[in-house]
């Protein structure tokens, strides 16, 4: 287990916003900051970043927490493994201490599945750097591609041995489980024999956005027509090929910082790239680009540049991909190398500002390098040349955004020489197109099912008390500790010698006037959650006189921690709309806070009365009639007490 003391380092020295800016873009939206949520496909930002508080809250999909619950969310990390990743990225020494084997055997499947993945990547690299054969073969591999020793370290490249069992017998002699390596696909086992899936070949680790080895990339040395040249792990729990991109967790900040990503095909691409200098490169790792390697970018930039070396394989998959990064709302260029070079070789004989200013120079806007493609493929033939003119039309259908749909119109009807109308004409049918297939299979969906009217639409209703019990914790949360003026009435003698209610003004702090008006009336929170939060507030306020939000959700249980972040991240809601750019201007509530804990408090003591005037009416219709006239005056009396309180809400009744 992991001391303590290092936990508390951590949340210390963790920012929120550094961490979670490795992996979301983030823009400055007043004192926080939002982004487009990682967590679901969305164009519109609905995720916040609060630097003050400490938390996130992703709108979209619900979920919140600190910066550990992020990467718990996001990354699939257990809690020590967060606090790990978190202490290597702000050099900060981790101290454990020793785990039972209970403790050991309470690791999950996907952890253990990392375990395996993290030691083979630790194999395959001893073995390159220090087994003869890894020596002779493997390193001397990358050497000749013109990798330096350095940039072979930094990608974690390495060597499986030319032999059947070599991993497979290591890894089980130090305590790993066959079931692992087999579902990792490190060995494959058929009926009583296992091998290992990677022998002879060298290996390319496959990271996630943080770093966590999710898979691998092998090539063979040998002439083996047999073999494949390339070989992937295959999927798994924690490897799906279609939603990685190979050398992301070395872009991320590249990529973030440049405003763009630079794609290409090969492993080798974006390793020489990375080494040249331009680290803002990821690689499709030879599959056809897909949209959740597509939305993994689009969370670090909206600007794609497609690298390409120009064989008839490598256009027809841009072209899919260029659509697919439109239909995203993307922007996409497009770059190809001169003849007879790709981005490995082009790099590796280029220096660094030539190859930048080659990058800037040549890549074209997609219509362009579409038209002057398929243009050059037409030549001067009318049927092809109209095919030509339909396919570009298609991929502008793609773009969501209209403005930018009729630029790119404008833009196809001088390159192409064609009249504008009759571009917009064929986009209209395209789209009147694809809403009648959209609606035929709306319509075949529909009649799978049997539709049963409901015989009244059901309305779902607020939960009054859950509502003010939920906005108590949040006046604690965020001004438990201020001082204020409230506003008492107390029992006084007038100059006739009556006895009268008098307003008199107490100065009090906020969270003593909430726990002193709800000990008045006996009022305890029916929500366990909300309950168990109250009772820590106070608590840590009674003990500090003050709460940092900071610290206090970091001592909380996940559950707690997701309703505290719920609570706190409510406002950001109005900076996600922007209703000020509106003329609507949503008023403080630190403004107002003395108003806002008693008509809190008035409301809830005005609903609690309405519950008990309902359980005594159910009561009357229960009892004798001799018995109804006690009821009935009880009633009465909370009905006049309804009215004062209601009073000072300054309602009618």
């Amino acid at each position: 287990m992991i001391a303590k003391s290092t936990i508390d380092s951590v949340f210390e020295t963790a920012r929120l916003e550094e961490v979670i800016g490795d992996f979301v873009q983030l823009k400055k939206s007043g004192s926080n900051f939002k982004g487009l949520s990682p967590f679901s496909d969305e164009r519109t930002p609905s995720f916040m970043v609060s630097p003050a508080k400490q938390i996130w809250k992703d709108f979209s999909s619900g979920k919140g927490g600190n910066v550990v619950a992020f990467l718990m969310e996001h990354e699939h990390f257990s809690y020590p493994e967060a606090i790990k990743y978190l202490a290597r990225k702000y050099n900060i020494e981790i101290e454990e201490t020793v785990q039972s084997d209970e403790q050991k055997e309470q690791a999950n499947e996907r952890e253990s599945m990392y375990l395996v993945s993290e030691y083979a990547r630790t194999y395959f690299q001893d073995i390159l750097w220090n087994h003869p054969k890894g020596k002779a073969i493997g390193k001397s591999y990358f050497l000749e591609r013109g990798f330096t020793e350095e940039t072979i370290k930094t990608f974690g490249l390495g060597y499986s041995l030319d032999e059947w069992t070599a991993f497979t017998d290591k890894a089980i002699e130090e305590g790993y489980q066959l079931d692992y390596l087999a579902k990792t696909g490190l060995t494959i086992v058929k009926d009583t024999k296992q091998f290992d899936r990677f022998k002879g070949r060298v290996l390319f680790p496959i990271q996630s956005m943080s770093g966590r080895v999710l898979g691998f990339g092998g090539r063979i040395l040998t002439n083996d027509k047999k073999a494949a040249k390339y070989l992937n792990s295959p999927d798994s729990e924690i490897y799906h090929k279609s939603k990685v991109l190979y050398g992301i967790y070395h872009a991320k900040q590249a990529i973030a910082k440049e405003d763009v990503c630079y794609l290409v095909e090969g492993y080798t691409d974006v390793i020489q790239m990375h080494q040249r200098g331009v680290k803002n490169v990821v690689a499709s790792s030879g599959t056809a680009l897909t949209t959740d390697q597509i939305r993994l970018i689009r969370r670090l930039t909206n600007n794609i540049t497609v690298l390409f070396d120009g064989d008839a394989a490598g256009l027809r998959a841009s072209l899919r991909g260029i659509d697919l990064i439109l239909e995203a709302g993307m922007n996409v260029r497009v770059c190809s190398f001169p003849e007879g070079e790709d981005p490995d070789s082009f790099a590796k004989n280029t220096p660094f500002e030539t190859l930048v200013l080659f990058l800037q120079e040549n890549a074209k806007d997609f219509i362009q390098f579409k038209a002057s493609l398929l243009a050059e493929q037409s030549g001067n033939d009318p049927i092809k040349k109209a095919e030509t003119i339909r396919e570009i039309v298609k991929s502008i259908s793609k773009i969501p955004d209209r403005i930018k749909k009729e630029v790119y119109v404008k833009t196809c009807a001088q390159i192409m020489d064609i009249s504008e109308e009759v571009l917009f004409n064929t986009l209209a049918q395209i789209g009147k197109k694809e809403v009648q297939d959209a609606y035929k299979k709306q319509q075949q969906q529909q009649q799978s099912f049997q539709v049963v009217k409901a015989d009244a639409e059901s309305v779902s209703k607020v939960d009054i008390q859950y509502e003010l019990e939920q906005k108590i914790i949040e006046i604690l949360l965020l001004y438990g500790s201020e001082q204020e003026d409230f506003e008492e009435l107390v029992l006084k003698e007038n100059d006739q010698g009556e006895l009268v209610l008098e307003p008199v003004i107490i100065k009090s702090t906020v969270y003593e006037k909430l726990f002193l008006d709800l000990q008045q009336d006996e009022i305890a929170l029916t929500n366990d959650s909300f309950r168990m939060l109250y009772h820590q507030i106070l608590e840590e306020l009674q003990k500090n006189g003050a709460l940092s939000i900071e610290v206090f959700i970091n001592k909380l249980s996940p559950e707690l921690s997701d309703h505290v972040t719920r609570i706190l991240m409510k406002e950001e809601l109005y900076q996600l709309h922007d209703w000020e750019s509106k003329n609507i201007f949503v008023k403080k509530k630190d403004k107002v806070i003395n108003q806002l804990v008693m008509e809190t408090v008035l409301n809830l003591r005005c609903f609690l009365i309405d519950e008990k005037v309902r359980e005594l009416q159910q009561k009357t219709a229960e009892k004798k009639q001799q018995t109804h006239q006690d009821v009935l005056e009880e009633i009465i009396n909370y009905h006049q007490l309804k009215k004062l309180l209601s009073n000072k809400l300054n309602r009618v009744v």
